[in-house]
């Protein structure tokens, strides 16, 4: 037995079986022994006469009825089952690493369990067979849960709609999800958690898996018939993708987990410390930027480009980003990627002028890309139609005008490679949004398997290499939008771009998502125009401030159209958030149970000494007012100061009075605003407002 301790939990691994065995995790407890001992569970008719263990690669040929972690295979269907024998051990800290092995199937298994503020495991499977290839058809990681953890929480969603919450009942039975999109997906987030019924932000016991990988996966919760609970996460493999020669080796993707014993909020907050722990985490002021998009589109006019620098640096802005439109043939989305050129016609003078103007604002320069894509009207198409990750003798299904580009050829990535090198050394950039906008259908490799996993290997090597090669630009995960959110890509990126929405009714939601895995200043949040490009709704500037602060900080709306009065209106917001910028980036992200039709966050200092915190009516109540919001996590014993942080174009709500400290400021102990809570005014709908706390 292995007593692994965390910073908040304890896990116990048990490694008798072979395959290790992880029997508990969870608050921490004195030693090994008492876990072992008080769950050894008894046998009962109607199953075999022995245990299977609910092992990290959980075995079929042991017993275990469920979903095996390993399948898998030798030529005329052998060695289908394995069965492992322990090998080898070797405890580094808090790091365990065990090996097994099955001398018959000849495979060995390695499995690692790091224990930090996070809980991550990996396995991998070796073929140890002299001449005999085996066909992986899947290796997933398991971890069990304890069976008082009867409700899930799942999410789902759509383009625009990214990270939307399903509560569901774990009663019994199986439920499971499945993404082949070749990217991490709106659709089927690779994010879950398992707690006690009625769980919420500040109560309840959780758990929460996260597999950290950027391609296909599928992750399962499951409960057997005596009752034991586990979840199941990994890549999928597509049929014949994964065929381990003699000596090859297969490597899970990581699944990073968590616990709390009180609450939803304490248990995200320890994947935002994975990823701030990480060494390539940012640690200057993320600057706050202004993307042309929405703004001009296609239209890549040199003085109408000058012109939006000149307004966005009159906001504040610090950094501007040129996006799709200024290379090859592109001049709409049906032609020009894969060439990876700067337009004559778009910029007849080179990109040179324009950065020079960005720079000369102070402002950083940034440039959009989608080097995983080519469009079949593009020199490179016409030059290596056979790049193309498509399957010979059909014709590829197209989206959004293209087809991916097959980066696991090595000529291939080399192209990419280079274009991309030549163009970050001879220009000015310092940021690189890096977009990927269509799902891998029925794509082959070179020797005719499904070519996802390593077009997403692949994908990992060049974003190293550019990184290596140009170690001061900073990259964002883009995919269309929210498609790419994981730990994994996040090791080699310095920010996700959370939606295409910018919509700020419809980001509350999907940011408070995205807020259970990411950190805000890993967060792109921008501020949209008034009427959302792909909702048609319409918003004041002070709910779609607010909704935007609560990230890193961006614009995406034409600046051209503002008079003088509304730019110094965005400068406004602009000045607020770097002024809580050192809190909103660094500090604890806190969420709030709330009714239905409100939402409710902020942030908290890690000493507790200042805080911000929104709260939006999303949708109209049977009430009036919104009930008074509660504040759970600040220091019980200090006194607080709140004050309502205004916000330009601000709409006073439909009440004929305001509570009476809303104008002066209230004070109240931690302890107080957690009991009693703060009655905030009547509120129109779709409107934020925003509280400032600080230690008195």
């Amino acid at each position: 037995m292995i007593h692994l301790r965390g910073t908040a939990f304890d896990v116990v691994v048990d490694l008798s079986h072979g395959v290790p065995a992880i029997v508990y995790w969870g608050a921490p407890i004195d030693g090994p022994a008492t876990a072992t001992s008080a769950l050894d569970r008894p046998l009962v008719f109607g199953l075999p006469d022995q245990i299977a263990p609910v092992s990290v690669v959980p075995e079929h040929a042991a017993g275990f009825t469920g979903r095996p972690g390993l399948l898998g295979h030798r030529r005329r269907g052998t060695h289908w089952a394995p069965r492992f024998e322990p090998l080898d051990h070797h405890l580094d800290g808090n790091r365990l690493v065990a090996v097994a092995h099955d001398p018959l199937a000849a495979l060995r298994l390695t499995t690692t369990i790091d224990v930090a503020d996070c809980l991550v495991v990996s396995t991998e499977l070796t073929n140890a067979h002299e001449s005999d290839r085996y066909l992986l058809d899947g290796l997933t990681v398991t971890l069990p849960v304890a069976e008082h953890l009867d409700e899930l929480l799942t999410f789902s969603g759509r383009w625009t709609r990214e990270l939307q919450p399903e509560r569901t009942s774990w009663a019994h039975g199986a439920m499971t999800a499945e993404n082949r999109r070749g990217r991490t997906s709106h659709e089927t987030p690779s994010l879950l958690f398992a707690g006690t019924t009625g769980f919420g932000e500040w109560g309840g016991e959780v758990v929460g898996a996260h597999l950290a990988w950027s391609g296909n996966h599928t992750w399962l919760a499951d409960r057997l018939g005596d009752g034991r609970r586990y979840l199941q996460l990994g890549e999928l493999l597509h049929p014949g993708e994964c065929s381990l020669e003699p000596g090859e080796s297969y490597r899970t993707p990581d699944v990073v987990a968590v616990w709390s014993g009180d609450g939803l909020t304490s248990a995200t907050q320890r994947f935002h410390r994975r990823l701030r722990a990480r060494p390539e985490h940012p640690e200057r002021p993320r600057p706050v930027l202004v993307n042309t998009w929405e703004a001009v589109y296609f239209d890549h006019d040199l003085d109408t480009l000058r012109d939006l620098a000149d307004r966005a640096a009159r906001v504040g802005a610090e950094r501007f980003v040129l996006d799709d439109g200024w290379f090859g043939s592109r001049r709409d989305d049906t032609s020009g990627l894969g060439d990876w050129v700067v337009s004559p016609e778009a910029h007849p003078q080179g990109l040179a002028p324009l950065i020079e103007h960005v720079t000369g604002l102070g402002m950083e320069f940034g440039i959009w890309v989608e080097p995983e894509m080519v469009n079949p009207d593009s020199d490179l198409y016409r030059a290596h139609p056979e790049w193309a990750l498509v399957t010979d003798g059909y014709e590829p299904p197209l989206g959004r005008n293209q087809l991916v580009l097959d980066l696991a050829r090595p000529e291939a990535f080399e192209h990419v490679l280079g274009q991309l090198d030549e163009l970050l050394g001879a220009h000015d950039i310092s940021f690189v949004k890096w977009d990927m906008n269509r799902d891998h259908i029925a794509g082959s490799g070179s020797d005719g398997a499904a070519g996802t996993h390593d077009q997403t290997l692949a994908l990992y090597r060049l974003l190293d290499e550019l990184r290596r090669r140009h170690p001061g630009v900073e990259i964002e995960s883009c995919s269309s939008g929210g498609a790419r959110i994981d730990h994994e890509i996040l090791r080699r990126t310095d920010r996700v771009w959370t939606s295409d929405c910018n919509d700020a009714l419809e980001r509350q939601t999907i940011q408070r998502g995205a807020s259970m895995l990411v950190p805000p200043e890993l967060m792109g949040a921008h501020i949209g125009p008034p009427r959302a490009h792909t909702t048609g709704r319409r918003h004041g500037l002070a709910f779609r401030g607010a909704t935007a602060l609560f990230g890193h900080l961006g614009i995406e709306w034409d600046l051209r159209s503002l008079g003088d009065d509304d730019l110094d209106a965005v400068a406004e917001v602009v000045a607020l958030h770097k002024r809580l910028r050192p809190l909103l980036h660094h500090g604890d992200v806190v969420r709030f149970d709330t009714d239905d039709a409100f939402v409710a966050h902020g942030v908290y200092a890690p000493n507790r000494t200042e805080g911000v915190v929104s709260f939006t009516r999303m949708a109209t109540t049977a009430s009036l007012t919104p009930p008074p919001l509660r504040l759970p996590g600040l220091d019980q014993e200090r006194t607080y100061r709140v004050e309502h942080v205004a916000l330009p174009h601000e709409r006073p709500g439909p009440g004929r009075t305001r509570p009476n400290w809303w104008e002066t400021g209230l004070v109240a102990t931690g302890r107080d605003l957690e009991r009693v809570g703060l009655q905030l005014p009547a509120l129109h709908t779709e409107t934020a407002v925003l509280l400032h706390l600080t230690a008195t």
